[in-house]
């Protein structure tokens, strides 16, 4: 197995880092808007804690979603080769004279 380099390392932080935040977007989304009704209508009890109940399990289901998608897509060094590099590469072709 070989060693990880720091940039690899960061790129990895890095992914992890977003893979939360926007899986916290998402999760908020969905319990917003599954529970929207609930603030905005005169429901009744049952159906307020209904929607909140329902709109805090889909909005867990969101964001456990969202973090595996964006994780599983992420190049593993081992498996896909290296990780692509960080910084904009020149491509440097010559055309030679026939």
């Amino acid at each position: 197995m070989s060693r990880r380099t720091q940039a690899e390392r960061d790129a990895m932080t890095v992914e992890i880092g977003y893979a939360l935040f926007s899986g916290g977007l998402v999760a908020v989304a969905t319990f917003v808007g599954v529970s929207l009704p609930a603030l905005l209508l005169d429901l009744s009890d049952g159906w307020d804690r209904g929607l909140f109940r329902a709109g805090a399990a889909l909005g867990g289901l969101a964001f456990a979603t969202r973090v595996v998608h964006v994780l599983w897509r992420f190049p593993r060094a081992g498996e896909e080769g290296r990780l692509p590099p960080a910084g904009p590469t020149r491509d440097v072709r010559r055309d030679s004279d026939p």
